[in-house]
């Protein structure tokens, strides 16, 4: 079951992770390895979790990869389901 508008893996992280520990975004992209401008973008929406950057997320913050990846998932699925009928496609049935 879909989750009403889940919230973008960014914002989580952001909130959940970033904001409690009191980090910076130049501080967690240095711990995590990445650069400031690839965690401003995750975090402000702009990108999603790739698979790695799951596996560091996971490192960094003790907690699985799978989780970041489903988050992203359902993010992405909810946003392309609002534009189901738009899509042309027909049923395909047994002849």
């Amino acid at each position: 079951m879909l989750m009403h508008n889940p919230p973008h893996p960014g914002e989580v992280l952001r909130e959940l992770c970033l904001e409690p520990l009191g980090l910076s975004v130049t501080a967690a992209a240095d711990a995590l390895g990445v650069s400031r401008k690839t965690l401003s973008a995750v975090l402000n929406g702009k990108a999603g979790i790739s698979p790695e950057m799951a596996i560091r997320l996971s490192i960094a913050f003790d907690t699985s990869a799978e989780s970041w990846l489903n988050q992203q998932s359902q993010y992405e699925l909810w946003h392309a389901e609002q534009h189901r009928k738009e899509l042309n496609v027909k049923r395909l049935v047994a002849a």
